[in-house]
Order: C-alpha cells, then sequence, then structure tokens
C-alpha cells in the first residue's frame, strides 16, 4: 500500500454513469483511501472501462481490476490490458483473477467445471507474469511463439478471487492477494484465512506474505432497522441472499432451507414477497447495515479477523451512500492505526464527506417526495396552450409565464400530498417498487411535508388570484376544482385515487382543464382548438398513472385499496395502456388530418422511440416480466414530456412560419 495512505478501499459496481464513478474515486482519495475496486458484472458494463478513466483523472489513488477471468478475457489480452493501464496508473494497478459466475459463463457459451477452472486461473497468472517479464509463451505445435510486444509494465500484483478451498490455496502458495467475495460471513472468511496462511507456510512463503482483502456489502442510513428494512427491499440483495450456499448459511449460523424460498421469489421478480420473509439475522450475517459507526464496528470486525484491506462496496452507488460509505471506511481505518474505539466511535466527523452530507441530505429528500421527474405532466399542458396561442399571434408571455408556475406549483403540491397519505395508507412501503423513502426513512418528517404541500398550494392559489383579477370569475372554478383535484386525489375525503376513478379525474383535470384553463388565461378567450390539443396531452398524463397502477397491482391490493388496474386485472390494464399511448397520436394524426392543427404539430411523432420502448416494456410486463415494467412511470413521463416538447416546438415554429395568420 502507497505511504501515507488508510488502509482500506472503495468497492464500485461497473454501472451507470462512467464519469460519476470518477467523482466517487475522487471522494475515496480526497478521503485518503488506499484503493477503488471495479467488479467485473456480466452483463453489465466493463470494469476496464471505468478503471482506465480512473487511472486518467484520478492520480494517486491505486486502482483494482477486482475481478475479471481468463474465461472472456483470455490471459495475453489481460497482459496486454493491463500494460496499457499501467502506463496511465504507473505502479497503482492491482489485477485480480477468478472464475467468474457458473451461470453467466454458461449464458456465455463458455462450459464450466469447478475442477478445471481453479487450474485455469492458476495457469493465466503463470502466463501474464512471464509475458510481463518479456518472455515468449508456447502454443500450439507448428505455430510461432507467443511474443510480447509490449514494455514490461511496473510491478502490478495479481491477487486471486474466490471462496472455495482450492482458491484459498493458490492464493496462499503463488498469488500477491486474496480477495474475499461480496457478501462473506465473517466466520467463513476466518476459514479462508486460515486456509491461505497454511498454504503459505506449505510453499515456504514469509507468513502474512500474502495480502487479504474483500468487499464488504455497506447500506447506510440513519439507523440500523431503516438500513436493515432498505437492504430487504433492493433486488441485488435479495439474489445475493438467495444464492449463498448451504455451507456458508451453516457457517452463519442459519437454516440453509430458507435461501429456497427467497431465490424462487427473486426468480419471479416478487421482491415484496422476499423482503417478508427475509430476516434480520440473514442481512446481518452477509451485509453492513446500519448508521456509519455501526457500518465501521462491523467491517473493523473483518480487518481483526485478517482482512487487511477492507473494501466497503456501497450497495446503492448513489451519491449520498457514496459518502456515508467512504466515511466509514476512513473511521474503520482510524481504528485500525490505533486510534482508541471507544474515542473513534464517538467522533462526530472523520474525513471531509461527512461534512457534506447534512444539507444536502435533507434537500435531496425534500426533492425526492416531490418528485420532480414527473413535473412535466403539469408543464406540457400549460407550455402547449402557451404555444398554441402563439402560432395564433395572441401570446401574453407574463400571463403565461404565471399560469406555468402554478400549474407546476400544484402539482408539486399534488406529488407531496400523495406521498404522505399513501405512506399513511400502507401503499408505499419499504419494499415498494418506486416509492420515495425519504418519508418512510424518516429522512423527511410528515410535518415537513405537509408543510411542503401547504406552501405549494398556496402560493399556486395566490398567483390564482392574481391572474382572476386578470382574466375575470371564470378562472376562479378551474382554480378551486384545481386546488380540490389536487388535495383529494389521495388526501380526505375524497381519496379518489383509492377509488378507481384517478385515471378519468387525472384525464380530465391535467388534459382539458390545464390546456383550455392555460390557454384562457393567455387569450382571455375559450378554443375548441385548445381542446383538441388536450386530448393527445391529457392520454399520455393518464397513462403515466395507469403505468404505475399496473404495476403496482400487488402492493395496491395488498393495502386494501381500488384502482382500475385491480378492477380490470392485469391483462386489461396493459390493453388500456397500450390505448392511451396509440390514442395520443391517433389523436394528433386526426387532428392535423381534418385541419384542427397546423401540420408542424406533427413533430411530436418524433418521439416514437419513446413510444416504442414504452410498448416493449409493457409487452414483457404483460407476459410476467414485472421487472420489465419497474419504471414504466419513469419512462412514460419521459414519453409524455418528449411528444408534449416537440408538439409546443411544432406550434411555436408555425407562428414563425405563418406570420401573417
Amino acid at each position: 500500500m502507497p505511504e501515507g495512505l488508510l488502509p482500506v478501499g472503495l468497492g464500485l459496481a461497473a454501472r451507470g454513469d462512467v464519469r460519476e464513478a470518477v467523482e466517487y474515486a475522487r471522494l475515496a482519495q480526497a478521503a485518503g483511501l488506499d484503493s477503488v475496486w471495479f467488479h467485473e458484472s456480466y452483463f453489465e458494463r466493463d470494469a476496464v472501462t471505468y478503471s482506465t478513466a480512473v487511472a486518467v483523472e484520478v492520480p494517486r489513488i491505486r486502482v483494482a481490476l477486482g475481478s475479471v477471468n481468463p474465461n472472456t478475457r483470455h490471459p495475453v489480452l489481460l497482459a496486454m490490458t493491463v500494460s496499457a493501464l499501467d502506463d496511465l496508473a504507473p505502479g497503482r494497478v492491482i489485477l485480480t483473477l477468478g472464475s467468474a459466475l457458473p451461470l453467466r459463463l454458461l449464458q456465455m457459451g463458455f462450459p464450466y467445471d469447478p475442477d478445471l477452472a481453479i487450474g485455469r486461473v492458476e495457469s493465466a497468472i503463470s502466463d501474464i507474469r512471464r509475458l510481463w517479464a518479456g518472455e515468449r509463451l508456447p502454443t500450439a505445435e507448428g505455430l510461432p511463439e507467443l511474443e510480447p510486444m509490449f514494455p514490461p509494465p511496473h510491478r502490478v500484483p495479481i491477487w486471486v478471487a474466490g471462496y472455495r478451498r482450492a482458491f484459498h490455496e493458490l492464493a496462499g502458495r503463488g498469488a500477491d492477494g486474496f480477495l474475499a467475495r461480496p457478501a462473506e460471513s465473517l466466520p467463513a472468511f476466518e476459514l479462508g484465512v486460515k486456509r491461505i496462511r497454511a498454504a503459505e507456510t506449505a510453499a515456504g512463503r514469509t507468513a502474512g506474505e500474502v495480502e487479504v482483502g474483500g468487499y464488504l456489502l455497506a447500506l447506510a442510513d440513519s439507523s440500523r432497522r431503516a438500513a436493515l428494512d432498505r437492504a430487504k427491499r433492493e433486488p441485488f440483495v435479495i439474489y445475493m441472499l438467495s444464492v449463498q450456499s448451504e455451507p456458508a448459511m451453516r457457517r452463519a449460523g442459519l437454516d440453509p432451507t430458507m435461501r429456497q424460498s427467497i431465490f424462487a421469489r427473486w426468480r419471479e421478480e416478487d421482491y415484496h414477497g422476499a423482503a417478508q420473509i427475509i430476516p434480520d439475522e440473514l442481512v446481518d450475517a452477509f451485509l453492513l447495515c446500519g448508521t456509519r459507526d455501526e457500518i465501521a464496528e462491523r467491517a473493523d470486525q473483518f480487518r481483526r479477523a485478517g482482512m487487511a484491506l477492507p473494501i466497503l462496496q456501497p450497495v446503492l452507488q448513489e451519491q449520498e451512500q457514496v459518502e456515508r460509505v467512504v466515511d466509514a471506511a476512513v473511521l474503520c481505518a482510524a481504528v485500525g492505526q490505533g486510534t482508541q474505539r471507544e474515542e473513534a466511535f464517538r467522533t462526530p466527523s472523520i474525513g471531509p464527506a461527512h461534512d457534506r452530507i447534512g444539507l444536502g441530505r435533507r434537500l435531496r429528500a425534500l426533492v425526492e417526495v416531490v418528485r420532480p421527474f414527473s413535473l412535466t405532466a403539469s408543464a406540457t399542458p400549460v407550455a402547449a396552450a402557451g404555444a398554441l396561442a402563439l402560432a395564433q399571434h395572441r401570446m401574453s408571455w407574463l400571463l403565461f409565464l404565471a399560469a406555468l408556475v402554478a400549474g407546476v406549483l400544484l402539482q408539486v403540491g399534488t406529488n407531496v400530498t400523495n406521498e404522505i397519505y399513501d405512506v399513511r395508507k400502507g401503499v408505499d412501503s419499504i419494499t415498494s417498487p418506486r416509492a420515495s423513502l425519504a418519508l418512510l426513512t424518516g429522512r423527511v418528517t410528515e410535518r415537513s411535508a405537509f408543510r411542503l404541500a401547504l406552501v405549494a398550494f398556496a402560493l399556486s392559489a395566490a398567483i390564482g388570484v392574481v391572474l382572476i383579477f386578470a382574466r375575470g370569475w371564470e378562472l376562479a372554478v378551474l382554480g378551486v376544482v384545481g386546488l380540490v383535484g389536487g388535495w383529494g386525489y389521495t388526501a380526505p375525503p375524497l381519496q379518489y385515487k383509492y377509488r378507481a376513478a384517478g385515471l378519468p379525474l387525472v384525464f380530465l383535470l391535467m388534459g382539458p382543464l390545464m390546456v383550455l384553463g392555460g390557454y384562457f388565461v393567455v387569450t382571455g378567450e375559450w378554443s375548441l382548438t385548445a381542446g383538441v390539443v388536450s386530448v393527445p396531452i391529457g392520454l399520455l398524463v393518464t397513462a403515466i398513472l395507469h403505468g404505475n397502477e399496473w404495476r403496482d397491482i400487488g402492493e395496491d391490493a395488498r393495502a386494501g385499496i381500488s384502482t382500475l388496474s385491480i378492477r380490470a386485472g392485469r391483462r386489461v390494464a396493459h390493453g388500456l395502456y397500450v390505448f392511451l399511448l396509440v390514442g395520443a397520436y391517433v389523436a394528433l394524426a386526426a387532428a392535423v388530418a381534418v385541419g384542427t392543427l397546423p401540420r408542424l404539430s406533427l413533430l411530436a411523432v418524433l418521439s416514437l422511440p419513446l413510444f416504442v420502448r414504452a410498448l416493449r416494456a409493457s409487452e414483457l410486463g404483460a407476459m410476467g416480466q414485472q421487472r420489465a415494467i419497474s419504471l414504466i412511470d419513469l419512462q412514460t413521463a419521459q414519453l409524455h414530456a418528449t411528444f408534449g416538447a416537440l408538439l409546443v416546438l411544432g406550434l411555436a415554429v408555425t407562428a414563425v412560419w405563418n406570420p401573417g395568420a
């Protein structure tokens, strides 16, 4: 380990934005961590690309491929790749070799034999080291030897990853380090260390010559209870717990038969059901869940058991979780370097990451309950009304902007109220597929959420009063309907979302009401054309809600509420979703065909790729692949926003194209 760095690493999955992973590596370096590790998991992104980006952009931290395998990456290719990486990060690269998951190898056509796997890894270590030393490798008879044509790299340690005895013994006799797998229990890890040290002695190596590290999956929250509940709802965690071997379960003191029930629910994508049968003891055995101090203390237990390099990996690879896990890593390292345990675990903040969590965390929690991705549902109808007025050369920009802000504020109040009453009624639980966790985990109190909703409604109403003075009493009627509709969506006494009335009322409120009302604000008149524009927009807004209700049939039924999807069934729900999507395009085409809307309105058809994506996801969902529609509300919102933006653009361009119209 380089001098001055803390003996702890950060593990990252090769998924998501590469640039975001680089920022996480910068955070780890700023905190003084030793290394950042990228595990190659099929079929996500490849670890080499992420490691290369960090090697270039983050100048001091060690970069580890942990792990890759010689099945999908031939030893010659690995030697070439790591030689190039070493050129970017001289002396800072670690290569870890494992056998990869048998299932993934079989899916790619690579036969797997557990006895042959260890031999393949061992021969790969030998071949790579010889190539790095500039030696030639023999090949098949009659072919020339393999000659390395790259300069020898700096010393690159080769680690072995695995969990079976054969991999422990290989690490002890011939590797530079050993990497324990994610979700390894403490008893299993202690057994592995004993095997490694015994193999070291048998091979005549110096005791402790092999550096031992391991991934420690961590999920941080305000309390252990909150962290455990959140872990149980994550498909990745459910999978990792369900594939533990019988010996691993027994070593942790757990009943091996429970994993079969969990695995069956994982295969069915019934994550809610899986969460209900996972005991706390099972999560605690294989993950580190809790506060910063609790995670650090658990990681320190592995350190004292022989893990010289704990590698903390956040289960949820998001900014807040990475910051908390890095903070816990720094605290663990402080204890490992001799800081008094009592003093270290009382320390309110060690490392730079912790200071940024407080205010930023609260703001992110408030944004979470607002659900900003859905706000285009209110912005688009008003924008379409303004664009229509612009195309008719009747635009009043000040009144338009006031109507736009009022509409968005009305939806903010509705969204937050919806969050509050979904939690109260039990519709949203810690295992719900897309529930906001801010209220459930206490990051936002119900009182704060109510305050936010009431402020949004009050500001919307205040703007509405100004608009009433500008345009007349008719707007008062629309305003009252909008406020009552927004509040009554889930709040008593109406709660029409829970009474199978959500879809038709959302269509009316966020389709015709908002478009006609927005047009009246801007022009002072009512318009049949505005009503026509509202139809495709209203259909797509309704599709957002319907996709959500269709996906959440199970959770909603368990909570005792009634939605149209529950009453109609999954098959009819799928058909209705398709009708709403297709209907939006048909309505637009018909309006253009009869001359009600200008031809440039057909720019909205450029949103068809998003339409196809949503339609394909719905087809997979109808076939029982629940995971395919886990993001259907977000995908439909993106389609609605894109369709609406292109429609607005077409109407606005019409104003320029026909200036005399």
